[in-house]
């Protein structure tokens, strides 16, 4: 069972350490794992994208991330509407002859080429992951040289009720 699990954590060193290595210890498979600066000054936002067994091992890994020192709030997405997208760069065999045919398949996907050299191409993608895997999948005949994924990285759309797994806190 996929679960996107999100944090907001204090930046200070050693907190991905300690929350990877909460997962390490209990055998729960990361699939991905995004971190970037909030609006806040100071605050960090996690994206996690684990695979558990059942919806018990998914609040037993919100209750223990809820322990954490500077994590400051958790949420499990996953049944919520939300916003999710990955980047991926991915780099194909194109000699001149293919290049326009590439440039024609990977339009409908609003992907772009971000770098050209004399035999491949390296092609941007953000989505959904479903779209980034199609677009892999089509390119995939023309010898994908090197594929580049951030993740996935998301949030609740428009202003949802949280929740019930959050941990409070003041931010001053």
């Amino acid at each position: 069972m996929r679960r996107i699990i999100t944090m907001t954590v204090n930046n200070r060193p050693g907190v991905l350490n300690r929350i990877t290595g909460l997962f390490t210890k209990r055998h729960y498979n990361i699939e991905s794992i995004t971190v970037g600066h909030t609006e806040i000054e100071g605050i960090s936002r996690m994206t996690f994208v684990v695979n558990v067994d059942d919806e018990r091992t998914a609040e037993q890994i919100i209750k223990q991330l809820n322990k954490q020192i500077d994590v400051l709030k958790v949420n499990d997405i996953t049944d919520q509407a939300i916003v999710a997208r990955e980047l991926a760069l991915i780099k194909v065999s194109a000699p001149p002859s293919v290049r326009q045919e590439i440039y024609t398949l990977i339009e409908p996907f609003r992907a772009s080429i971000v770098d050209v050299s004399k035999d491949s191409l390296v092609i941007q993608v953000t989505g959904e992951p479903d779209k980034v895997e199609a677009l892999i999948e089509l390119l995939r005949p023309y010898g994908i040289k090197e594929v580049a994924r951030t993740g996935t990285t998301a949030f609740t759309r428009g202003a949802q009720k949280t929740a019930a797994h959050q941990k409070t806190a003041f931010i001053i």
